[in-house]
């Protein structure tokens, strides 16, 4: 009886602390006033090539900075990234990531970059195939954040650049070497 009562009175300060130190859920306006989502850059990358027979996957991704605009250290964010294509309502893909976790960003400073990288994409052969493919529709990308069982608040929209950080594989030519005269 004894241990149970000091295993209760254990969990009720280890609760306590946690409610003092500031570990509550934040409201979705505390969010989104705590930061400003900076150096942001949107491209396409592969996610699958193979050159025979050809075929080239590219996703959508978006890199970003989160600053600190608060006067409280920002801790336990998680962002969720959704790619459509502009003026659709089916998702191309999507990315979620718990990225500010142990290191806290504090009042002022700015995160490490972010990278969220859709999970779908769009097939071709090759990557003239996207170059030069009038029928390559724009793609808009939310964010998404949520920290401490808040509600996922919005952040922004961007349009997905059409950027593609790829390069295909060149072919190999084979080195001749000259032989000198008389030597065979």
């Amino acid at each position: 009886m004894k241990k149970i009562l000091i295993s209760a009175l254990m969990l009720s300060l280890i609760v306590s602390s946690l409610l003092l130190t500031g570990c509550k859920k934040m409201t979705p306006e505390e969010l989104k006033n705590s930061m400003e989502i900076i150096n942001v850059e949107t491209k396409w990358v592969s996610k699958e090539y193979r050159v025979w027979p050809p075929k080239l996957v590219l996703v959508p991704v978006i890199s970003f900075q989160v600053k600190n605009i608060s006067d409280k250290p920002l801790t336990y964010v998680n962002f969720n990234a959704i790619f459509k294509f502009k003026d659709e309502t089916k998702n191309l893909g999507d990315n979620f990531l718990a990225a500010i976790r142990k290191e806290p960003v504090l009042p002022g400073q700015v995160s490490p970059v972010i990278i969220l990288k859709s999970n779908y994409g769009v097939e071709g052969k090759t990557l003239d195939s996207f170059k030069n493919n009038p029928y390559w529709k724009p793609v808009v990308v939310r964010l998404f954040a949520r920290s401490f069982g808040s509600e996922f608040v919005l952040l922004g929209e961007w349009e997905v650049s059409k950027t593609i950080d790829f390069k295909e594989d060149q072919p190999v030519t084979p080195v001749v070497e000259k032989q000198e005269e008389g030597k065979k």
